[in-house]
């Protein structure tokens, strides 16, 4: 939803509020994200910027967000010496660009105060002083650059630019192996994206839109030819351009008529304008209460099935939809849920393809003897080869055999071919059997994560699944929108935070923990569990960790604990509704990882197995 008309919307309330302001606190959130206490107009404005490529975003946020101290990156570094203390003299947009940047003056200190830091050009109490253009914009002393916040998904960036146009820092580094498109290093000149050759929406005209309508297929959506055919125009605004002109998003080409193609041309201009006049009005979009979209304008083909909010500024309405999971914009979670479940079907797919291939080479590997055997038999019978034969009929240890031979070629030739066959082959099929196991692992944590996916509810569990597939996708070479692919390389290092598992509690005061996803399971199997404690999996299907923790540790828990137990197992399973579900039981030192493989997946001995029916935890009265 950050398009260029959003990024347009923040521009103005930018220069709205905190231009001629003084950049008088300033931190680090994440390495990514940075946050600033801007002091303009007699009061104290909180901006926000990320280039998380998962959510980037800039806009006013109220109030100032919490800073990591301890986040010391070159980037942050340079921004405490020059951008802290700093007055913002201009805010622009380049030209249909999702770019904003924020032209930065500083008076440098030749010196350093006592217990202060280099160059911090502030000093507390002093947000009442006037910006005196004398004194602040002349001198050799004054440090001018700009700070580019670029919003650009993946590609999103914060760049410290100096006045000769070169890059001082950046919050990503972009070198010629990332992109040999455009770089982002120190002390290169920094460059605006390449434009794409495309059309510009803001000149549109009935003749531009009657020529692209010809050159596209009849069975095409409008609103995605016109992503792909005009600059800047993102799938909702080419959506809604596509409702305001022929009253549906789904539209196909074929449908829009000579008419269509003028109303399409205005509504096109008439969406853009708004980048020259400022004539903003944001609205947020509700169902359920939850946000499910904003725009910088009225979004008409969201309010059909939406509650319409006008909103007091394009902050308010981007910071409403972030509260529903801190940083990530929320989208209505059936929706989310399914796009989820989806992306795991299309790995599955592919990872049961290559498992069949695997399987179909085992196969085809138990008959590489008759390779062996032909060879031998092309020489032992060389004195019967007659130049020109195609074949060699002869009784070998399995019977009559008919070997091909290539009349082309010296038999010795062929035998020597088909020895080398054999012993790719054999060699071939002796990796065979780890590469199917490995492929195995892959789908039944792929499976185990499908499940949860289906039962996941709320946005975060949402959420904390789709970052748990996307990291499994990058370990497992997937590609995060399904299939076989490259793997992403991810960003950052240390472990993922995950919610704390808390546990369930019986009468006695026995504990039970369930985990829900791959990280759950790991977490409360191998960092909460103890060895003496018990682990219980419903057996052969995905499902559940549960660990119950008796009061008294036991080596033989009380038979009502561990029916419990396994009946929560059961119903945190596939098979809930399935009648009686066996459930596996084993004290947690018996469990292991599985080295490779996803997280939570793991292998298990000393096992007994019981017969349970399903049960959730109010059934069970635990709390």
């Amino acid at each position: 939803m950050f398009d260029v008309l959003t990024t347009g919307a923040v521009v103005e309330e930018f220069r709205r509020t905190i231009l001629d302001g003084r950049i008088q606190r300033l931190g680090m959130v994440d390495a990514l994200t940075v946050a600033m206490e801007v002091y303009a107009q007699g009061k104290r404005w909180h901006l926000i910027a990320s280039a998380s490529s998962e959510n980037p975003r800039t806009y006013l946020v109220d109030p100032m967000p919490s800073t990591d101290p301890n986040t010391i990156t070159p980037f942050s570094l340079q921004l405490r010496k020059y951008v802290r203390g700093g007055y913002i003299i201009d805010i622009t947009q380049p030209p249909l660009e999702r770019i904003i940047t924020l032209s930065i003056a500083k008076r440098m200190s030749p010196s350093v105060a006592p217990g202060g830091d280099v160059a911090s050009g502030f000093t507390p109490g002093d947000e009442e002083d006037d910006l005196d253009d004398d004194d602040i914009w002349s001198g050799d002393n004054v440090s001018r650059l700009d700070l580019a916040i670029e919003i650009m998904g993946r590609h999103s960036n914060l760049v410290l630019v100096d006045e000769d146009g070169l890059v001082r820092e950046s919050a990503k580094r972009v070198n010629i192996a990332m992109s040999r498109v455009r770089q982002i290093q120190p002390k290169r000149p920094y460059a605006l994206p390449p434009i794409p050759d495309k059309l510009d929406p803001r000149q549109t005209t009935s003749i531009s839109i009657e020529q692209l309508l010809a050159n596209a297929k009849p069975e095409d959506r409008l609103d995605t030819v016109l992503v792909r055919a005009f600059r800047s125009v993102s799938p909702q605004t080419a959506r809604e351009v596509s409702f305001r002109a022929t009253g549906s998003v789904a539209t196909l080409i074929g449908e829009v008529t000579s008419d269509g193609a003028v109303e399409l041309a205005r509504v096109l201009r008439e969406m853009y304008q708004p980048l020259l006049t400022g004539a903003w009005e944001p609205h947020l979009y509700r169902r359920d209460d939850v946000p499910i979209g904003y725009g910088a304008l009225p979004i008409h083909h969201l309010a059909v099935d939406a509650e319409d909010e006008p909103i007091a500024s394009i902050s308010a309405a981007i910071e409403a939809a972030q509260t529903a999971a801190g940083e990530a914009t929320p989208k209505d979670h059936a929706q989310r849920r399914a796009q989820l479940i989806q992306n795991i079907d299309r790995a599955l797919q592919s990872v049961n393809t290559r498992l069949h291939s695997l399987r179909q080479q085992q196969e085809r590997s138990h008959d590489i003897e008759r390779l062996r055997r032909w060879g031998d038999a092309i020489y032992a019978y060389l004195w019967q080869i007659q130049p020109g034969d195609s074949e060699l009929v002869v009784e070998t240890e399995v019977g009559e055999e008919r070997i091909p031979l290539d009349p082309e070629k010296d038999p010795k030739t062929v035998a020597a071919e088909y020895f080398e066959d054999y012993r790719k082959s054999q060699k071939a099929g002796e990796q065979l059997p780890e590469r199917i196991d490995t492929a195995e692992a892959e789908r039944q944590y792929l499976e185990q994560l499908r499940w949860a996916a289906g039962e996941a509810e709320g946005f975060a569990a949402i959420e904390a699944l789709r970052s748990e597939f996307e990291e499994a996708a990058r370990n497992l070479k997937l590609n995060p929108q399904g299939g076989r692919g490259p793997g992403v390389k991810p960003r950052g290092s240390g472990k993922k935070s995950i919610r704390k598992v808390t546990p369930l509690t019986d009468d006695d005061g026995n504990l039970y923990y369930i985990g829900k996803s791959g990280r759950e399971n790991e977490q409360v199997t191998f960092e909460i569990a103890g060895a003496s404690d018990w682990w219980l999996h419903a057996r052969n299907i995905p499902g559940s960790h549960v660990i119950l923790r008796p009061r008294i540790s036991t080596d033989e828990p009380d038979d009502a604990m561990v029916q419990r137990a396994a009946r929560l197992a059961a119903w945190y399973s596939q098979s809930r509704d399935a009648g009686n579900v066996e459930v596996d039981v084993a004290q947690r030192r018996h469990v292991r990882k599985i080295h490779g493989a996803g997280p939570g997946m793991v292998t298990y001995r000393n096992e007994y197995t019981i017969l349970v029916p399903a049960a959730d935890e109010k059934t069970l009265g635990l709390e």
